[in-house]
């Protein structure tokens, strides 16, 4: 047998080779990465092996295999203390990059194992006001990295995506009209005041008073909602010329527009009917301060939410308590998390007009 820089060829079959130095590299173990790291952030073996609960020695013995199985030298033996070569300090990154990855996959296994969700699927109604459930979102993340979150923001097909199964949650708003379907578990959230506006250049806008019902019929009336909800007879029709546009967005320029008239979250319009870009309008079955609707989570009753989706719902149920920060004590207020917090700062100001994009 004859040995050429790390090939070996044999005599029966001259042909054939074999790179020993890959089969070297393959057998580089995550202790020895590992053991390089603690080598390089102490600055010494002696205090690597501390470190590691191991002796000197046998930090010394693993870095020697590691530099012959890689082919590089990685410390500089000559001084009083190990000093990383330049072949070391660019493959540090690296082996701290593998030792990450590796810590990711075992969290991310032993949550799996405890039966966290290894994804999160929610479907959101347009209503849900959007900076605290943005809020919401990002701390999801930071809390739950291993958990892909998915959602889609619908103007009403909510329910639907949960009852096929589609989406493990549904936030949507429960109002009059609402039928909850009995597969599913619902549970408050929050509520959105909403509110019949116009331009005030809109015919309707010249009532001063309360426009009787008979009267919306002449007019176009825009709505977000699945236009088959209004055929059944569904509450807040006044018109039966509709308009349908899912995209609140839209809804809200069109009303700007004076093409109509419609229901929008109070939320949304505060600084148009602060700066008198829209009226409220006063119809006959409006309760003072224009009608709430109640926002749920909602889910299939026989796949009640994991541990993810539970600390997303309850997230989503202090929204409603910061309505009272003001006159919270001060020790409830500390207890609450920052992240939502910073949602009831933002939802306080006023949004213009590039806030209304779902």
């Amino acid at each position: 047998m004859r040995l050429m820089l790390g090939m070996c060829e044999t005599q029966s079959d001259p042909l054939r080779t074999v790179d020993w130095s890959r089969y070297m590299l393959d057998g580089v173990s995550l202790d020895q990465l590992r053991t390089f790291i603690a080598a390089a952030d102490e600055g010494s073996f002696s205090a690597a092996g501390r470190r590691l609960r191991r002796a000197q020695s046998v930090v010394s013995q693993v870095l020697a295999n590691l530099e012959g199985q890689l082919g590089v030298k990685l410390f500089d033996r000559s001084a009083r203390f190990p000093v990383l070569t330049n072949q070391g300090r660019a493959l540090l990154a690296n082996a701290r990059a593998v030792a990450g990855d590796v810590d990711l996959f075992k969290a991310r296994a032993k949550r799996l194992a405890g039966g966290l969700e290894p994804e999160l699927s929610v479907a959101v109604d347009v209503m849900f006001p959007l900076a605290p459930f943005t809020s919401a979102v990002a701390a999801f993340q930071r809390e739950f990295p291993a958990t892909l979150l998915k959602f889609d923001i619908e103007s009403s097909a909510v329910v639907e995506p949960v009852l096929d199964g589609r989406c493990a949650i549904g936030v949507w708003g429960i109002g009059p009209w609402s039928i909850v379907p009995p597969q599913l578990t619902h549970e408050r959230l929050l509520t959105v005041r909403t509110s019949m506006v116009a331009s005030p250049q809109h015919p309707l806008a010249r009532y001063g008073a309360t426009v009787p019902t008979t009267v919306f019929a002449d007019h176009i009336q825009l709505v977000h909602a699945d236009l088959a909800i209004f055929l059944r007879g569904a509450f807040g029709v006044l018109s039966p010329r509709v308009w349908r546009l899912s995209h609140l967005g839209a809804k809200l320029a069109f009303l700007r527009a004076g093409l109509g008239f419609g229901t929008m979250p109070l939320h949304l319009v505060e600084a148009d009917l602060a700066s008198g870009e829209l009226v409220q309008i006063a119809t006959e079955d409006a309760p003072p301060g224009g009608h709430m609707i109640t926002m749920s989570a909602a889910y299939r009753t026989d796949s009640p939410p994991g541990p993810a989706a539970r600390w997303f719902i309850e997230h989503l149920k202090q929204i409603e308590r910061l309505k009272q920060e003001d006159v919270q004590p001060p020790q409830l207020k500390a207890a609450l998390p920052a992240a939502t917090i910073r949602a009831s700062s933002e939802r306080r100001r006023l949004p213009n007009r590039s806030d209304v994009s779902p």
